[in-house]
């Protein structure tokens, strides 16, 4: 019998949902546990945070990024140029994954330190906001893949969220994100819904203005321009855009039974070398962290293993083993999973 079926799930799950949207952050994995894929003293340990990882994990991000245009710039060349730009549009998704963890209050609890090291190190320089983040997301957690959801609502039956499709439609929509001109669309609605300026007070919009005003004074000081468009804007442009572009499609598309709590949502258990663009942080294992989103990324393919010994779990969730290989075949060969009855959470 479905869970929800009970009148007492019901106003569990009611308010549960409630709680969910007075702090914005609240996981539904209170309600989901009922389903036991995981003991509750397991997934208590696997909720535990440890700042220092995440502050490690942009800090490398950062570090990164400066030593490959130090290389680069030092080395010279447009082949350099071009594999610098490439590895950078990775840092930069590695960025914008950590931006998901400040959303979910996964750094520290304190909301306002949160908020303000997310903004700073991960948010701002991507032009967007923790806070308007989280309002969008949100609702992707409220309301997946459904007319609610904001990401379902831009993006579904649109022909580039559209599958399966032929090889030279997904060359030639690659090729326009590569380009920047997928890209430039994408963020004329994608930034309106993540820069959501009704939210933000005065104080803090002067405090962003000073973010940018200050970090282009010190460019301009040391002769840093340059460098910020040809190793900023233009991989965020092109390819970090193209790899987001990927991952959304790898999340919730090209799926069959996608109205399914399991089988609607992705994890991809990405090859060794797609960890550094496509799952960086372990935001590739997305199923898991829809079940149990209080689950910080360090976690993840920990909370991953524990979940595949549940039989249950295993036989339903939609795991596809590599981007450039399970991925792509489903993309282009879409139907190939057998109907699977829905798991009743």
């Amino acid at each position: 019998m479905a869970v929800t079926a009970h009148p007492i799930c019901f106003l569990i799950e009611k308010f549960h949902a409630t709680i969910y949207r007075w702090f914005q952050f609240m996981p539904r994995e209170i309600v989901m546990s009922t389903t036991k894929f995981i003991a509750a003293p397991r997934l208590r340990e696997l909720q535990q945070l440890e700042t220092w990882r995440t502050a490690a994990a942009f800090i490398f991000d950062w570090f990164a990024i400066a030593a490959i245009i130090a290389v680069s710039e030092y080395i010279g060349g447009w082949l350099i140029y071009f594999v610098a730009i490439i590895l950078i549009a990775g840092r930069m998704h590695a960025i914008a994954s950590l931006i998901h963890e400040f959303a979910h209050v996964r750094f520290v609890l304190d909301r306002k330190v949160n908020d303000w090291v997310g903004d700073i190190v991960c948010a701002w320089p991507l032009f967007v906001t923790v806070d308007s983040y989280r309002r969008n997301h949100l609702q992707h957690h409220q309301h997946t893949n459904t007319e609610k959801d904001p990401d379902y609502r831009v993006k579904y039956g649109t022909a580039r969220f559209t599958f399966p499709q032929r090889v030279a439609n997904l060359v030639r929509n690659l090729s326009l994100y590569v380009i920047g001109v997928n890209a430039v669309r994408d963020l004329r609605t994608g930034l309106d819904r993540l820069n959501d300026k009704t939210a933000a007070n005065k104080g803090y919009i002067a405090a962003r203005l000073g973010f940018y005003a200050v970090t282009g004074t010190l460019l301009f000081a040391i002769g840093g321009l340059d460098e910020l468009v040809f190793y900023w804007m233009v991989p965020y442009l092109s390819l970090f855009m193209t790899i987001m572009y990927v991952r959304s499609v790898a999340e919730h598309f090209a799926i069959e039974n996608i109205d399914q709590k399991l089988e609607g949502t992705r994890t991809v258990v990405p090859l060794f070398w797609e960890r550094a663009f496509f799952g960086p942080h372990c935001v590739s294992y997305h199923l898991e962290h829809h079940i149990y989103p209080s689950v910080p990324f360090y976690n993840l393919p920990k909370l991953h293993a524990a979940l595949m010994e549940n039989p249950d779990y295993r036989a339903r969730a939609h795991i596809t083993r590599g981007y450039t290989t399970g991925l792509l075949r489903e993309c282009l060969a879409h139907g190939n999973y057998r109907e699977l009855p829905a798991l009743a959470l």
